[in-house]
């Protein structure tokens, strides 16, 4: 090989090993674990919807508290009224100042108030309920975050077994490469001998493509399920892999899973919640019919001057304000009302039964997957069989190629099938498990 040939293999080598080098990251399931609540968007998402429904309630509080405000008002006016008035005000009223003239035509007044207002509510039926509905609201979305939570710790399991299952996958297909390469060898030999013909030599080289495709298609998958997992758990994946502390279990632990619905999980909690919060502002609607009694008071300071306070005076009171007709819109609020909680109550029932028929589904599925184990597990073993008696039998010229080559890619086959109905059985025994927690 010249210099240059040898300088262009060189630079071409180290540029491929740099340009695809990848930062491998082992990772265990206590690390996503501890991770995924922190870090999810998803769980961010619904932390923000719950502290959105606190704060709706916290303002709710308003039904119960007064209403405090201060402001300081200047104005200079030659307007008769408004003159007259900030006199009055002032305490500076003279009687020249009801000389008609004065009166009709006064100078330029200057007035300056400050005013301390408060307002409490005594009566508001419809804010009480309203606050009710409110709180309702509030431990929804609480209850919705948690089921949020736990539904991210199922979705990461998966996550994590697929990583497992791709690993597993590539170690499979690396065998099987390494498997063909060899018998290739043997083939290559006997083909020399003329003990075999070169549709022979062909159909070995062929199935060695054929398995090196594979296992770079297995390659993807790891990558795939490694960047879905770095998405659960909000971290950038660029130029890192993750790779699992924890090999892929090739058995399964069969146990008794509850099949029931309960009424303690998270999200069937949460759409009762729901349901009551439609159902209190059904309540406050109607309670818009009926008056509201409101106390109110202020103390309030004149001057000609910027923050004086020569004159002085309070007012407090009471207000009670029935709203008899607005147009039908106090009707149409509650009709809606009305339809929102039937509509939210229909949700739940219907939520419900789709659950129980989601459990009723699984638990076959879970069934369907212990007994696929147990299948796949057989033919694997059966296949492992097979290959072992046509590879005897190919070394002594008494198999086929094509038939050796059938039955090695059937082996392969059945191992990998058996590693992906473990992984369904396992995933689907806590799937059911979420779905009765």
């Amino acid at each position: 090989m010249s210099k240059m040939k040898q300088t262009i293999f060189i630079t071409t080598l180290l540029f491929s090993f740099f340009g695809l080098a990848q930062d491998t990251l082992s990772i265990s399931k206590n690390d996503i674990s501890k991770k995924i609540s922190e870090n999810n968007l998803q769980v961010r998402i619904a932390e923000k919807n719950f502290q959105s429904a606190k704060a709706d309630y916290n303002q709710s509080r308003s039904v119960f508290l007064p209403n405090i405000n201060v402001s300081h008002t200047g104005i200079s006016t030659t307007n008769p009224l408004m003159a007259f008035g900030s006199k009055l005000n002032q305490e500076i009223l003279t009687a020249s100042d009801f000389n008609p003239a004065l009166l009709n035509d006064p100078a330029k007044t200057q007035n300056f108030a400050t005013k301390f207002e408060i307002q409490q509510p005594l009566i508001n039926v419809d804010g009480f309920y309203g606050r009710q509905a409110a709180k309702a609201k509030m431990e929804a979305f609480q209850l919705q975050t948690e089921r949020t939570k736990e539904y991210l710790e199922l979705e990461v399991s998966k996550a994590y077994m697929q990583l497992q299952l791709a690993y597993k996958a590539v170690k499979v297909l690396e065998k099987a490469n390494a498997t063909g390469k060899a018998n290739l060898k043997l083939v290559e030999n006997y083909f020399k001998q003329g003990m075999l013909q070169k549709t022979d030599l062909l159909n070995v080289q062929v199935r060695v493509n054929e398995i090196t495709n594979q296992l770079q298609y297995a390659k993807s998958n790891v990558q795939n399920a490694s960047d879905y997992l770095g998405f659960l758990l909000n971290e950038d994946t660029q130029g890192k892999i993750y790779k699992p502390s924890e090999a892929l279990e090739n058995t399964i632990s069969i146990e008794a899973v509850n099949n029931t619905l309960s009424e303690n999980r998270k999200d069937i909690q949460a759409m009762t919640k729901s349901s009551e919060a439609y159902a209190k502002m059904l309540q406050s609607s109607k309670m818009t019919f009926l008056p509201r009694l409101n106390a109110f008071g202020s103390y309030e300071m004149y001057d000609k001057n910027i923050l004086g306070t020569s004159a002085k005076g309070y007012l407090v009171g009471a207000q009670l304000s029935w709203n008899v007709f607005d147009g039908y819109k106090s009707i149409g609020k509650f009709e809606k009302a009305k339809a929102e909680s039937q509509k939210a109550d229909a949700e739940k029932d219907q939520y419900t039964k789709q659950s129980q028929l989601e459990i009723n589904k699984t638990n076959r599925q879970l069934k369907d997957a212990e007994n696929k184990v147990n299948l796949s597990k057989l033919a694997f073993e059966q296949s492992q069989e097979a290959y072992r008696i046509r590879q005897n039998r190919f070394t002594q010229g008494l198999e086929k190629t094509t038939d050796l080559l059938q039955s090695e890619t059937q082996m392969i086959q059945k191992e990998l099938e058996q590693l992906q109905a473990v992984f369904e059985y396992n995933f689907t025994k806590q799937y059911l498990q979420f779905l009765t927690k």
